[in-house]
Formats: structure tokens, sequence, C-alpha cells
């Protein structure tokens, strides 16, 4: 089970994925530095094994990858235009992306049997939650019913050749599902090297008007602090309470 797309209507009820009120907290762990992509696959395994067993809390785990790409379930090798960094095939949903210094990444280890056993409803609760993290630094991210995570507008941009809005997308998301407990998640692109993204197909688009955004280069000038402790608010409003670890 992976990712599904998510219809672009309004946001996710607060209370659509939140678990029993009587449920511990969320884990809530940030590494500094980079991790490496194989010890944080191998955490988020050990991590969703023990959860569906009753033997952990829910986790999400918010942190920076070296320059590497990842293909998941639905990557086409012919996207993958320049193998210039490591790359990895995982079991995520999803096609080619990318990850690197300046993109916050947030692993999301939660037991959908606590919540609500719906891959889509938990896509499109991820997207709400960073489209209401982006609107707390002005940018207005939206979600697209064929395209999953989160895209901005730019009209400033040359049109598709149907006179389509140029857009960008800011924020990708792949999830996997075991015994209905996800893991992997989001990835959103603060300030990392956007001409990095042209070694692949980012997410299989390639439509000219179609594009890879940050916040830096929406002229946002924030600090990953202060995104961490966004992602935090706005995630707690959506999936409920967490704890430090």
């Amino acid at each position: 089970m992976t990712q599904a797309a998510c219809q672009p209507a309004p946001a996710v009820d607060a209370s659509a994925m939140r678990a029993n009120p009587s449920a511990p907290p969320v884990e809530w762990r940030v590494s500094d530095g980079l991790v490496a992509y194989e010890e944080a696959v191998a955490f988020m395994e050990a991590r969703a094994a023990a959860i569906a067993a009753g033997e952990a809390h829910e986790c999400v785990w918010l942190l920076e990858h070296p320059p590497i790409y990842t293909g998941g379930s639905s990557a086409k090798a012919d996207d993958l235009l320049d193998a210039r960094f490591p790359v990895f095939r995982t079991g995520r949903g999803g096609q080619f992306t990318y990850h690197g210094p300046g993109q916050r990444v947030a692993y999301v280890m939660l037991d959908l049997t606590r919540r609500r056993r719906d891959v889509r409803a938990l896509v499109c609760a991820l997207e709400s939650w960073i489209v209401a993290t982006l609107a707390e630094f002005g940018v207005a991210g939206e979600r697209r019913a064929a395209r999953v995570g989160v895209w901005v507008e730019r009209p400033e941009k040359a049109r598709g050749p149907g006179g389509e809005t140029a857009e960008d997308k800011i924020a990708a998301i792949g999830i996997r599902l075991r015994q209905w407990v996800s893991f992997h998640g989001v990835a959103l692109n603060l300030a990392p090297d956007l001409t990095h993204f042209s070694g692949i197909a980012p997410c299989g688009v390639r439509e000219a008007h179609l594009g890879v955004t940050s916040l830096a280069d929406l002229g946002v000038a924030a600090d990953m602090q202060a995104v961490d402790a966004a992602l935090r608010k706005n995630f707690e409003t959506i999936f409920g309470p967490t704890e430090d670890v």
C-alpha cells in the first residue's frame, strides 16, 4: 500500500486522522546534521514493526539527508536523467525525488489502526499539514488531484501549451504502509540547491510549465528552527499531541 492522489477539496477536517484521545502522544524527534538514508530507512522499518506490535509509540522524525536520489515504487528508469548522486530504490509510493541539505524531511510513523484505515485520507492530511505550515510564512501552497504533493502557482513564469498557469512543487510526499503503520513521509524545500533536481524528472513530471521551488526561491527567508516549530504546531492540529524524545 503506498500513496494516493488527493482531490483539490477543502482542507481535511482536523479530526480526520487524529488518534483516540487515550492514545499516547506522538514522539517528536529532530536530528541535527545530515542523516544517511540507509540509517533512516533501517530506523523507520524497525519502528514501524514495533508500533504494529504495540511495543513503541508513533513517531515523527525531522532530519536532512546528504544529496541523494530516491526512486519509489512507480519510478521509471528513464526519469533518472543524470545519476550524479547516490540512487536508492525504496518501497515508498511515488517516483524519483531528490533529498539534500536545505530540505526538511519529515518521516511519519503513524498507526492508522488507531486513527483511520484510509491511505487517501492520510495523504490528504499530510498535504494539508504542509499547506498550513506554508501559510505561516505567507506562501499559498495548494493540492492537485492528479499530482501528489504541494504546489505553488507561479504566474510570472511561462504558461503551459494550453495556457495553464505555471506551477512549482515545494513539497513531495511518498509513504508506505505495513500492517497499517505508515513510514517515509514528506520533503519540504526550504533552501536546497534546486539545480540538483535536474538529474531527475521529479515525481515523473516533465511538463515545461511545472517545476520545483523552495521557500528561498520564493523570497522567503525562513530558518529550519522556525519551519520545525510551524510543522509541529500544525501537525498537532491535524494529528494530535506530540512529545519530545
